[in-house]
């Protein structure tokens, strides 16, 4: 991979020769256009025009995945070929412009006339450009090293009602929290400054009683407040949460968006929580929309910390090897050619997790550094959330034994009890 150029790679469907539909993508996306134009000299494609670089092509199908006007004005029809293509963008066009890397490498695609299908899969950026944009402040390591917790996953939850509670109550929840032995707590996405509990109020309330079991215990909970919103009010929040000695905020990134992220960060050295809520819109569809692996790569050069993958096993559609996939990418290097810095970010499971699904998440990672967030598999426990904690602990413990989780629940009351209440 050259140094200056980012490689892009798409799913392509398309009636026409994937070629020649490629070589329209590249110069939509690029210096070029439907027809060439005054003052598009040699000079100026030699330094500026995308490049198809592979063209792979796939099974044909019989049926359209997405309709066109434009084809069927034309009277084209199937078959509709597939192809992986590649293409690679002048980083030059581009900038440090994270809004204008996302137009450039999707943009008007989706909307090229020729194309029944098309789907972003992927980003490969040269470290060289990875080096325009921050580095997460905490990430794996930091948040390791905030928490305390170095020898096994972060085991966390979420303020559930998800909406609702007032501060004083939402306070209450989190100091019981606290006393469970959570290691990260986190505001719901759709709770971010409701009338009932507006910001301004509950961070103090909150941090009051995060600091009460950082002074009593030792133990210093990592509490991700939601303070989604227009930028400077999401600077705004940050800052207060600082001010209480707070260590992380959290923002729903598709609708804070690329710039308000960038902003943040530059912002704020708190740790900044991902979340994806909204991703399935853009990633659900097979011939359609963005992949994890590019969102991912988009996100983390505006510098979050960590980063929602869903999780195994859990209530929301991705299967298990997507969410492995996800994982995976997080705790990888950025860059392809990545040097000794570490942007690496830490994974967050959510999701329908308990006790049970801690086995499979550690093989799907491969290692412990993730975070692994159980609402209703720490607060519904019959034992009360204590033993909800405790049970994701024992959990942990059999899984570095190697040992079933029901073997192990033998001597584990909690995670025996987890085991019959939420099922095998």
């Amino acid at each position: 991979m050259s140094n200056l150029h980012i490689e892009a790679t798409y799913l392509l469907e398309t009636p026409m020769d994937p070629a020649r539909i490629a070589a329209v993508m590249a110069g939509e996306q690029s210096s070029g256009t439907f027809v060439r134009v005054a003052g598009e000299t040699d000079e100026l494609r030699a330094r500026a025009a995308a490049e198809v670089l592979e063209v792979s092509e796939l099974e044909p199908v019989n049926e359209p995945s997405l309709e066109s006007a434009y084809l069927q004005r034309k009277a084209v029809a199937g078959p509709y070929r597939r192809a992986r293509v590649r293409i690679a963008y002048p980083v030059a066009n581009i900038g440090r412009n994270l809004p204008t890397l996302a137009a450039t490498v999707s943009g008007n695609l989706y909307d090229i006339g020729e194309v029944t299908g098309l789907k972003l899969l992927s980003l490969s950026i040269p470290q060289a450009y990875r080096a325009r944009y921050p580095m997460p402040t905490m990430g794996i390591a930091g948040t390791r090293a905030q928490s305390g917790v170095h020898d096994r996953p972060l085991f966390g939850t979420i303020i559930k009602p998800n909406v609702g509670m007032r501060s004083n109550e939402i306070a209450d929840l989190v100091e019981t929290l606290c006393e469970a032995g959570v290691d990260f707590i986190k505001d719901d996405e759709v709770c971010a400054n409701p009338d009932h509990a507006p910001i301004s109020e509950r961070v103090p309330a909150v941090m009051a009683r995060i600091r009460a079991c950082r002074e009593r215990t030792g133990r210093d909970v990592m509490m991700a407040f939601n303070i989604t919103d227009e930028t400077d009010a999401m600077r705004r929040h940050a800052d207060l949460v600082a001010s209480e000695g707070g260590s992380c905020v959290m923002a729903s990134l598709n609708w804070c968006g690329l710039s308000g992220m960038e902003s943040l960060r530059a912002h704020t050295p708190l740790a900044i929580h991902g979340h994806r809520n909204g991703f399935g819109a853009m990633s659900r569809h097979p011939l359609l929309g963005i992949g994890f692996d590019a969102y991912q790569a988009m996100y983390r050069l505006a510098g979050v910390d960590h980063m929602h993958v869903h999780g195994i096993g859990g209530k929301f559609v991705d299967a298990a090897d997507e969410v492995e996939a996800a994982a995976r990418r997080c705790i990888a290097p950025l860059a392809a050619d990545a040097t000794d810095a570490d942007d690496r970010v830490m994974p967050a499971f959510s999701s329908g997790q308990w006790a049970g699904t801690l086995p499979r998440t550690f093989e799907a990672v491969g290692s412990a550094d993730f975070l692994f967030m159980a609402g209703g598999g720490i607060l519904a426990h019959p034992g009360g959330p204590a033993a909800g904690v405790q049970s994701l602990r024992q959990a942990w413990d059999a899984v570095a034994a190697g040992q079933s989780l029901q073997a192990w629940s033998s001597k584990a009351p909690e995670l025996g009890a987890a085991l019959e209440f939420f099922g095998p």
